[in-house]
């Protein structure tokens, strides 16, 4: 395993962010299967002053005003949506794969590139207008990202921005998404 460290590190934050998580983000080869570099931010999450910084970062950047409530995305996605909102003072709504959910639920399937996965919310989630903050750990090709703000606008919720700690720009997931407010933390 080695750290993902950038002298020139960028993200939509500015540098010293994006500097702040590659020192906390540990590329594992050939994982999930070879010729994989798993970006891990597992080293983020336990150092607490770092990830305080980062949600802090993240609030500050989005306004504490400019949404109602925060949803996070299966299943490192909770983890940051609970911080952003407890440090909101808003409530967390996840997205689950298909089946997690006990109650009706709205469902969107969409392709990946080895088959397909569903997304579900429930249904009464938002209420109409509800303004709503995605975020997830990572943004890769866009497919999770572009079926959760999808859904969440099904479900009644008024997307205000989706932000991610780490972006891998080489997957195009930007440009999937590029009629939609993407916020990176860090682009790789």
């Amino acid at each position: 395993m080695t750290e993902t460290h950038s002298t020139e590190a960028r993200g939509d934050s500015g540098p010293e962010a994006a500097r702040l998580v590659a020192s906390r983000v540990l590329d594992v080869p050939d994982f999930p299967k070879p010729g994989v570099m798993f970006k891990d931010l597992m080293p983020l999450f336990a150092d607490g002053k770092v990830f305080r910084e980062v949600i802090d970062g993240i609030v500050a950047y989005h306004g504490r005003d400019a949404f109602d409530v925060v949803v996070g995305i299966e299943a490192r996605g909770f983890v940051v949506a609970a911080a952003v909102a407890y440090a909101a003072g808003v409530g967390v709504v996840p997205v689950r794969k298909a089946g997690k959910l006990p109650r009706p639920a709205h469902s969107v399937s969409y392709a990946l590139e080895y088959g397909e996965a569903t997304l579900e919310v429930h249904e009464d989630a938002f209420t109409a207008g509800h303004r709503v903050l995605v975020v997830d750990d990572v943004l890769a090709t866009g497919g999770t990202a572009e079926a959760t703000l999808d859904l969440v606008e099904r479900a009644g919720g008024t997307v205000t921005g989706f932000t991610v700690l780490l972006e891998l720009g080489f997957l195009g997931g930007r440009e999937r998404l590029a009629q939609r407010p993407v916020h990176a933390l860090l682009t790789v």
